[in-house]
């Protein structure tokens, strides 16, 4: 869809703000947190830890850091337990929005989330309305000037990936949740740099925005995005390059 840019292939652009801000490693400590205890500290036996770690250690986390994260999600050292949850709702021009988060407190979460949702043109909806409209893929994203595409194709379809696509200047690597691992790590052996490396919300059909109802979806994608529980927001609005560069 030439000319046009949908939310999973924004997000990675934002990597390099969030960082700066330090918001990148708030998300990151809770999640290794959660995923150690939930799943204990080895990070061999914790499909979800590992990731974790790698994407901390590839946002240049201090390894003292995710050592402490993980330490208190086994218990060794104190801290707070976090409650995975998802939230689903509806954004300007009837867009589906599915919310991920990490949360020690769920009835302020909740209302907060249903405030920012309103008060942006959207509103929490119950849970289904909208898990149906996306799928869970693995889903990886190689910048094209980092990577030859024919060799980039034959490592990842070796690997178990389902599929690669361009998005733009970008290359899209899709995989079942369960070959995502495989096909992370052969790209890392290969020495392929990644943009972008997690399990996502894929949506399966896209809503076009323009105008003002565009311009109210980003900020209310940001106004989330930027909510300290939240670890991931994915939704399944398509707009024109246009009005990105007007938003920012």
């Amino acid at each position: 869809m030439s000319g046009h840019s949908k939310w999973h292939s924004i997000k990675h652009k934002k990597a390099a703000a969030d960082s700066k801000r330090g918001r990148i490693f708030t998300r990151l400590i809770k999640e290794m947190t959660a995923a150690a205890r939930s799943g204990g500290g080895d990070q061999d036996g914790n499909p979800r830890l590992r990731l974790a770690v790698a994407t901390a250690k590839a946002a240049n986390m201090p390894a003292d850091n995710i050592k402490k994260a993980i330490m208190r999600g086994t218990g060794e050292l104190p801290g707070i337990s976090y409650e995975d949850v998802n939230y689903e709702g509806y954004g300007p021009g009837g867009v589906a929005i599915f919310m991920h988060v990490l949360t020690d407190n769920k009835n302020r979460t909740v209302a907060e989330l249903r405030h920012i949702l309103s008060k942006n043109g959207g509103n929490l909806g119950e849970t289904g309305c909208v898990g149906w409209m996306f799928e869970r893929k693995g889903y990886l994203v190689v910048e094209k000037a980092a990577v030859d595409e024919d060799k980039l194709m034959d490592i990842v379809l070796t690997a178990g990936a389902d599929d690669m696509r361009e998005d733009g200047s970008n290359f899209e690597i899709l995989t079942a949740p369960e070959s995502f691992e495989a096909v992370r790590v052969a790209m890392e052996a290969n020495k392929i740099p990644t943009a972008s490396a997690e399990i996502s919300m894929i949506p399966q059909n896209y809503v076009k925005l323009e105008g003002k109802t565009a311009q109210t979806m980003l900020k209310l994608m940001e106004a989330l995005e930027d909510h300290e529980d939240i670890q991931n927001v994915w939704s399944n609005f398509d707009i024109d390059e246009s009005e990105l560069e007007e938003a920012s």
